[in-house]
């Protein structure tokens, strides 16, 4: 599966099959909160925050790859994400994009 943020693929005609999406909640251990927290207050990276971030994009990812890959999608195209948080610790995370067929 081909994944990118442009609206093109260079060298591929694209036909269009509709809109694709995944999506994730995830939360940190209240224990990794509470040092998130303290971090706060002396700054610098919050790693805890980071890797949630980077585990919950993932997921996110592989949700809308499946989508796609159920429509017999050859492709992705315009990917975006998107984030809210839901609650204190909380995230969810929105990936969606493009299905397309190369003809």
């Amino acid at each position: 599966m081909i994944l990118v943020n442009t609206d093109f693929i260079t060298g591929k005609e694209l036909e269009t099959i509709g809109l694709v999406k995944g999506s994730t909640i995830q939360a940190k251990h209240i224990g990794k909160d509470i040092a998130s927290g303290l971090k706060n207050l002396v700054g610098g990276e919050l790693t805890s925050y980071s890797e949630m971030m980077n585990e919950a994009r993932a997921k996110a990812t592989k949700r809308m790859v499946q989508e796609a890959e159920g429509l017999k999608a050859d492709a992705i195209i315009n990917i975006r994400y998107t984030s809210s948080a839901v609650m204190a610790g909380a995230a969810e995370i929105l990936a969606y994009g493009t299905a397309v067929k190369f003809k």
